[in-house]
């Protein structure tokens, strides 16, 4: 009776610390010199605001060697599939008007209007002419996957911007009529 505690012990501790070592640890940054919450959400493809809610910051200030705990972010899936499109959408573009590419994926997976998730997004029908076309299936380089990062940093703080489109390239009226957020390069941004 005793061996068999014993085994059973032996195989219990096992199980808990296995489900204890499962869970994701936590990702910190200790903050460096001319660093800001802004740097980090780039750093890590995080935003801003979650950046100062889980460290429980009602300013943007930081002390040198705080540290600051990492909101989780997309799935680097999420992310590479967001940095194909913008690379595709916005090739060409100055980098700001590929900031305002992803921006406008990351608005629409918040709208209610539309699907729920980064991939549903992009893949709705008749959205983005380069998943249509095949140039969502190219490598980003680094400007849109840098591009991505920005965007999540910055998300929730945008003008809301729900569409985009080149008007040299589209004459749809139904765009065109949106309430014009920015221009950028070739792009009109709305919502």
């Amino acid at each position: 009776m005793l061996k068999k505690l014993a085994i059973i012990g032996a195989l219990t501790i096992p199980i808990f610390s296995l489900g204890h070592t499962a869970s994701a640890a936590e990702t910190t940054h200790r903050v460096e010199n001319r660093e800001s919450l802004y740097k980090i959400g780039v750093k890590y493809g995080v935003s801003i605001n979650q950046l100062k809610e889980i460290n429980h910051k009602a300013t943007d200030k930081l002390a040198i060697n705080e540290t600051l705990k990492i909101p989780h972010s997309i799935r680097s899936s999420d992310k590479d599939l967001l940095a194909r499109i913008v690379h595709a959408e916005a090739k060409g573009e100055r980098y700001s008007g590929k900031v305002a590419v992803a921006t406008v994926i990351l608005n629409r997976v918040d709208d209610s209007s539309f699907p729920d998730s980064i991939r549903e997004v992009i893949y709705q029908p008749g959205q983005f002419t380069p998943v249509s076309n095949g140039e969502i299936n190219k490598p980003a380089d680094a400007e849109a996957k840098k591009a991505v990062n920005e965007a999540l940093a910055l998300k929730g703080q945008g003008n809301g911007s729900l569409f985009f489109f080149n008007p040299d390239k589209t004459d749809d009226q139904w765009l065109r009529q949106k309430q014009v957020t920015t221009t950028i390069g070739g792009h009109v941004f709305a919502k």
